[in-house]
């Protein structure tokens, strides 16, 4: 009987970089996803979008569009830039609701800690109706 060699020892030519290309290429993949994650992680958790979350949570035009139970997705679009107590930010978020959906947008300014909003206003999806935050005698103008 003759003396057969493992797999391993038949193909290692090949096995050993192509292993180590797979786990190059899972290194990437997964740092991406949390790089990812954890950019989206930071803009949910920012003072800004807290604040605005609530303020589409507080609105009943926005409920009455979106529904009860009104969250964001993940899909954050803009920028968020801070340098100590100062910084600015432009993003969208998107919403769904028990009874719709619809999309988010915040322009605001950082002046010793304190956010200033100069737009602030969801835009229904299904109607297009763009419901004003900031301002409630300026709705629907």
């Amino acid at each position: 009987m003759e003396n057969q060699k493992s797999w391993f020892k038949r193909n290692w030519v090949w096995a050993i970089p192509g292993c180590g290309c797979v786990s190059i290429i899972l290194l990437i993949v997964f740092g991406l996803g949390a790089t990812f994650f954890g950019i989206t992680k930071l803009f949910k958790n920012s003072s800004p979008s807290n604040h605005v979350v609530e303020q589409v949570k507080k609105n009943p035009r926005a409920v009455a569009e979106l529904g009860d139970l009104i969250e964001t997705t993940w899909m954050i679009n803009g920028h968020i830039l801070l340098n100590n107590d100062n910084g600015n930010t432009d993003y969208s978020v998107p919403l769904k609701g028990s009874k719709g959906k619809g999309t988010l947008f915040v322009v605001a300014e950082k002046f010793d800690g304190e956010w200033i909003y100069e737009e602030l206003y969801v835009i229904i999806k299904e109607t297009q109706e763009k419901i004003n935050l900031l301002d409630q005698s300026l709705e629907g103008i």
